[in-house]
């Protein structure tokens, strides 16, 4: 399973329904782009810490950005971009997981629900 970064941040808040849904993943796998997410949103060293273990804990699997993503993530931006509002950062996340053959966790249901190859399993917050 690929994890949006909404559902991650859902779980460091202590949102009980998303530690359930990443708890129950067999695999639970991100983009390198929602590790950035993560990241960039660090206010200080505790969080920081919190992320890191987190995913360390939870034996994530940090998926890379690979020419054939940024060229579906391309794809879906031209082809979605209008009519769902999808941009950059969930384009790579949707393309990372077609591209891994893997459904995508998210609570952003309107910015992927276009997305026909894209297996979505939603999360509600």
């Amino acid at each position: 399973m690929l994890f949006d970064t909404d559902v991650l941040i859902w779980h460091l808040r202590g949102h009980k329904g998303a530690g359930e849904i990443i708890d129950r993943a067999g695999e639970r796998a991100i983009s390198i782009l929602t590790r950035m997410e993560l990241l960039q949103g660090i206010g200080n060293l505790h969080h920081l810490k919190q992320v890191k273990n987190l995913l360390k804990d939870m034996d994530f699997l940090v998926l890379p950005l690979t020419p054939n993503i940024g060229n579906r993530a391309l794809i879906y931006i031209e082809e979605y971009g209008l009519a769902s509002g999808i941009e950059s950062a969930d384009a790579i996340i949707a393309a990372t997981a077609v591209e891994n053959s893997i459904p995508l966790t998210s609570g952003n249901i309107r910015h992927f629900k276009s997305i026909n190859e894209l297996k979505l399993v939603p999360f509600k917050p």
